[in-house]
């Protein structure tokens, strides 16, 4: 008797999950499919039918390029755990944002690397009117303002503990985080950024940063919303290319989604369009392709992947060893995110896929 209540939430989901493989095998049936008569192989034996029944296409326009920056003398430095990424000072994003107009990628996400003597338990840096992100902002408008700007709202750059928001007591302080958000957007905003991307999964930070653009005139400016981003391992590289991975104290799983939870994504996601979010955007992107598929499919809003440091370095790791093809693999990878629903995909791998794409 017991069992009957512990199987059905199994049949149900697994009636959601395969009714349209059955759908499909009874139109097939209809149809009087079957083989020999018909062979599924027959249009893939050649290059131009293989082209011409392909169901995703894959383009530089679907492309976002993830620029690291930073606040020091050279033009160009290596994160060592990504190889072939560098942080690039200001003058030398404006060169990243003439190449990525000649490479058809339609917009740039930038994220700052800023000297470890400029950060405090406030993240102070990150409203500073002078400061490397606004000063970017400024330089790649001016060099190619067709180009939009996605700019990171987040204090874990800018703080000395790592975190993306206040510390009080050794935890996060979700409200007084959010009024540095939204000095942080509107800063950005002002100094001509065209999307806001609020990374720091605070509750209703959405809501009050929008609140904030249209008070102070800023109603044109875009939000997107890391809606499910999830507690990563993948993010390592990353926090080694903007400086946090010494600093940060303790984990994020506090305010991150726990990666065994989809139905909590999609609730997010929820909360965040109803709070003004123009795109939304999962994170991790390969692990989560599931969520990827069921974000798009089930909010009809443009949906952001982002393909984070982590999955680059293990591609370029192996590419470098010779144990993939490189080109292949991140193409490929770039589709999977297309096929699964993605109407863009933030990635480093951006102009090297975007030379290769044509």
């Amino acid at each position: 008797m017991r069992s009957g209540p512990r199987l059905a939430p199994f049949y149900s989901r697994h009636a959601q999950l395969t009714r349209p493989v059955f759908a499909v095998t009874d139109a097939a049936m209809m149809l009087g499919q079957s083989y020999p008569a018909t062979r599924l192989r027959r249009p893939r034996l050649q290059d131009w039918s293989r082209r011409l029944m392909r169901e995703t296409t894959l383009t530089p326009n679907d492309l976002v390029w993830a620029l690291v920056l930073h606040d020091g003398p050279e033009d160009r430095v290596p994160v060592a755990a990504m190889p072939g990424v560098e942080r690039v000072s200001v003058r030398e994003s404006q060169a990243c944002a003439r190449r990525a107009r000649e490479l058809g990628i339609p917009a740039m996400a930038i994220f700052p690397n800023i000297d470890p003597a400029r950060k405090d338990g406030r993240g102070s840096e990150a409203t500073n009117p002078e400061g490397l992100v606004i000063q970017a902002i400024e330089a790649i408008k001016a060099a190619a303002p067709e180009i939009g700007v996605i700019c990171d709202v987040a204090l874990d750059p800018f703080t000395d503990h790592g975190h993306d928001g206040l510390l009080v007591d050794e935890a996060i302080a979700n409200d007084a985080t959010i009024e540095r958000l939204v000095e942080q957007a509107l800063m950005q905003a002002h100094a001509g950024c065209d999307m806001v991307a609020p990374s720091d999964m605070m509750d209703g930070r959405i809501g009050a940063i929008r609140r904030a653009l249209e008070a102070d005139g800023l109603a044109d400016t875009m939000i997107l919303s890391y809606a499910a981003k999830y507690a990563s391992a993948f993010y390592g590289p990353y926090r080694e290319a903007i400086g946090s991975a010494k600093a940060l104290r303790g984990d994020k799983k506090t305010y991150q989604m726990d990666p065994a939870n989809s139905e909590e994504g999609l609730r997010e996601v929820a909360l965040d369009i109803a709070e003004g979010a123009d795109m939304v955007m999962v994170k991790p992107g390969m692990p989560y392709l599931d969520m990827v598929y069921r974000v798009a499919s089930t909010f009809q809003m443009p949906t952001l992947a982002f393909q984070v440091s982590g999955e680059y370095a293990m591609i370029k790791a192996a590419a470098l060893n010779g144990w993939i093809d490189e080109e292949r693999a991140v193409l490929e990878s770039l589709m999977a995110f297309k096929r699964a629903g993605a109407a863009g995909i933030i990635t480093y791998f951006a102009p090297w896929a975007a030379e290769r794409l044509g």
